[in-house]
């Protein structure tokens, strides 16, 4: 029975409302930027070594924001790939990583690590914070400073919630409909949100804050059930009595071969339930010492369908078995359009201890823990209207996986005259993060939906990683800023175990090490003009699921690799940021390099999908990135904010495979580009008009996807987005929008949505 997330967090309330003042940063105030907007700094470094970007709150409210990944929507050189309107797997890609390497990204949430490193399509956990708690998103792009774990080889987020100035209260009701048309089935999904969010200052420095959300989305279909053509355009042979059928749509598939497709299977339709609460306290018991705490929870029910193309003779729904449309003839699997279920109860706690001072020496603890308290995915064996009255299946559970991460960390900030000469900003610390994963598989031989029988495999491991760092922000001179750091890295997987088959396997213990140099070299040629080059090693070592999943089913199998080695970026950038007036314009060059980078890959062997994790020898990546933003454009209330990149990723070194050297490194695009521009008008109204382009990318070591605008490839994209607010009174505001205006279609292998019309209604005080 499910259970709602009030009810989930009630043993906490009493507790946490002693807590006190918000965690802003995983390493205090070496990660505090100058910039406070409503009281709230941001979640990264004061003195950056490298680019970055920023979206506040006010810039949110220009676009449509139904989920906390939105906020990244038109951030310079970022994508998230978010499928639906609630996709709990929302994965990150940026500079030189493809959504395939999502552990190449770090994602805090008020200072406390969010990123899931425990599996292939395990994204940040976004539906810790509600989109109406956001006061500010920023970005941190390569591993150039020292102060953030390895995984920032990638791109850094660092997301800010609100702290309330005096009594808050505000709400919000959303609803989004899209009309999906694909293979000649068409279909209408809703969605929609409510928001709720209550804080309170205290005169004596106390602060306190609940943020509840309440969301019930359906996607468009996900995946079809399909069968390719050899290259000479023959279909696999098929022995036994077949039953004749209408509805097999034929078309290409990305690699150019012939396809049929038979409808939307594998649980293709997802109907998500979830809900959030956020609990978060702060007092500061003096000038220089302050104590935070967070509190969240997540609960999340999940039923799936599937959508058959398929008619018999009598105009009946078919499922499976030997078909023939008078062409071809097919065998369809029970298990290709089977629905599955899933329930899940999310946890994450986190405190935080500051000393805080002007000048001098400044400290910070940080803890968090984040808990899997319930997670059963139960998958059927047979096709949907069998499965509506039980039978057979599986049940996978992922309870009392989680991570927990510490850091400790010194700052001195200097005075002028001090033992530095006043010239130098020291951060040194210690961090640990400990990621634990069992994944185990039971048989449900009657019924699927409620049963839970025998292990029939499982795959379980652990991964720590402990650090510590030193970074020295050097003032040459008043124009010249030199950054050094370096950070030295243990990871450390044990209690590897897998079954699989009917035979277990236990993995040895594997020690490693990291070293990553950091530097970077600050000059302001004038007030409106700062040069910047930077330098950084960042070393990425593997997930628990990459080191040890073996899983097995009817229609895939993955091959893990207990002996993969860690990635290690050498990454280089050279920047020029100018402000001047209302306008802010950055042109960066970066270039990095990625040795034994980790890669997936999929291939059909016979009835099966394989996928294979191993390391490749040598990837190089570079690129030009461009960020503009003026807020007075031509008229008073226009402003615009746009941004392109153009890369260019290679495969360089791999001895594995020779084959696929010289080849365009995975879901990397050649160009990436949005533009968002807003009009204020008649003093109450605000229309907005977004624009979102992703150029070509494959999906393949090898780039055999030769089409790629269709199911299974990376396509490109282009969409228009659109916005239209209305301010009714001080407290009332109401929005129409939508995305994907002109109904383009786009694939991440998976279909992004068609045009999703959204109206919302915000209330606040």
């Amino acid at each position: 029975m499910k259970k709602t997330v009030i009810a989930a967090g009630s043993p906490w309330l009493l507790a946490f409302a002693g807590a006190a003042a918000q965690a802003q940063g995983v390493a205090t105030e070496a990660e505090l930027d100058r910039v406070i907007v409503v009281a709230q700094r941001s979640g990264l470094a004061a003195q950056l070594p490298s680019s970055s970007a920023s979206k506040q709150a006010q810039d949110l409210r220009l676009q449509n924001l139904f989920n906390p990944e939105d906020a990244l929507q038109y951030a310079p050189n970022t994508m998230v790939r978010k499928r639906y309107l609630g996709d709990r797997n929302a994965l990150l890609a940026g500079r030189s990583f493809g959504t395939l390497q999502p552990s190449r990204a770090l994602v805090y949430l008020d200072g406390y690590l969010i990123s899931n490193f425990l599996g292939r399509f395990d994204a940040p956990r976004w539906n810790m914070v509600t989109p109406e708690a956001i006061s500010r998103v920023d970005l941190l792009y390569g591993p150039y400073s020292a102060l953030y774990p390895g995984n920032s080889i990638g791109t850094t987020v660092a997301v800010t919630q609100r702290q309330p100035q005096g009594l808050e209260l505000s709400a919000r009701l959303a609803g989004a409909q899209q009309r999906y048309d694909a293979y000649g089935h068409a279909e209408r999904f809703d969605s929609h949100q409510a928001s709720f969010h209550l804080g309170h200052r205290l005169p004596g420095g106390l602060w306190m804050s609940a943020d509840v959300n309440h969301q019930n989305s359906t996607s468009q279909p996900m995946q079809y059930f399909t069968v390719s053509a050899d290259a000479a355009g023959a279909f696999p042979a098929v022995s036994g009595t077949a039953t004749p059928v209408s509805g097999v749509v034929y078309d290409t598939d990305p690699k150019g071969f012939r396809r049929a497709v038979f409808g939307a299977s594998g649980g293709a339709i997802d109907h998500t339930v979830q809900d959030t609460l956020n609990l978060r306290a702060g007092y500061r018991f003096n000038p220089v010492l302050e104590l935070s705490g967070m509190a969240a929870w997540w609960i999340n029910d999940t039923e799936t369908r599937n959508q058959t193309f398929l008619r018999n003779a009598d105009g009946r729904p078919v499922w499976d078995g030997v078909v023939t449309d008078g062409r071809e003839r097919f065998s369809i699997p029970a298990s290709a359009f089977a629905p599955s279920t899933r329930d899940e109860q999310h946890q994450q706690l986190g405190l935080t201890l500051k000393a805080r001072r002007d000048t001098g020496w400044n400290a910070s603890l940080v803890l968090s823990d984040y808990r899997i308290r319930q997670d059963a995915a139960r998958q059927a064996n047979q096709p949907d209207p069998v499965a509506a009255a039980g039978g057979s299946g599986t049940v996978t559970r992922r309870d009392g996986t989680g991570w927990n991460t510490a850091e400790a960390q010194l700052l001195w900030k200097p005075a002028e005259g001090d033992w530095t000469g006043g010239r130098h900003t020291l951060a040194l610390g210690l961090h640990r993060n400990a990621y634990r994963l069992d994944n185990t598989v039971y048989t449900a031989a009657a019924d699927w939906r409620s049963e839970q029988g025998a292990v029939e495999q499982f795959y379980r491991g652990r991964t720590e990683v402990t650090a510590a760092y030193l970074q020295d922000v050097w003032r040459l001179a008043d124009d010249w800023q030199l950054t050094l750091g370096w950070r030295e890295e243990r990871f450390r997987t044990h209690d590897g175990q897998q079954l699989s088959r009917g035979a277990y396997t236990a993995y040895p213990a594997r020690r490693l090490s990291g070293h990553s140099p950091k530097a970077a070299f600050a000059w302001r040629l004038s007030d409106e003009l700062l040069v910047r080059l930077s330098l950084g090693r960042g070393v990425r070592f593997p997930n628990v699921e990459e080191l040890y999943n073996g899983t097995v089913t009817a229609t895939a199998q993955t091959l893990f690799d207990p002996y993969l080695r860690p990635e290690v970026s050498d990454a280089a950038e050279l920047s020029m940021e100018r402000e001047w007036g209302t306008q802010r314009l950055r042109v960066s060059l970066f270039h990095d390099t990625v040795h034994d980078a980790i890669v997936r890959q999929n291939v059909v062997v016979g009835p099966r999908t394989q996928t294979m994790v191993f390391n490749v020898d040598r990837v190089g990546s570079r690129g030009l990135e461009i960020a503009w933003s003026i807020q007075r454009l031509f008229v008073e209330g226009l402003s615009l904010d746009a941004n392109a990149a153009f890369t260019r990723a290679r495969i360089t070194a791999n001895t594995r495979d020779p084959a696929s050297v010289g080849k365009r490194w995975l879901r990397v695009p050649r160009t990436r580009a949005t533009l968002l521009a807003a009009y204020r008008f008649a003093q109450d109204w605000t229309a907005s008009a977004g624009w979102r382009h992703e150029g070509r990318a494959w999906n393949d070591v090898y780039n055999s996807d030769i089409h790629p605008d269709r199911y299974g490839a990376v396509s490109r994209l282009n969409q228009l987005d659109l916005r239209l607010a209305w301010k009714m009174s001080r407290q009332l505001e109401w929005a129409l929008g939508v995305n994907n205006a002109t109904d383009r279609a786009a694939f991440q292998h998976h279909p992004y949505p068609g045009r999703t019309a959204f109206a919302e209604l915000r209330f606040s005080r």
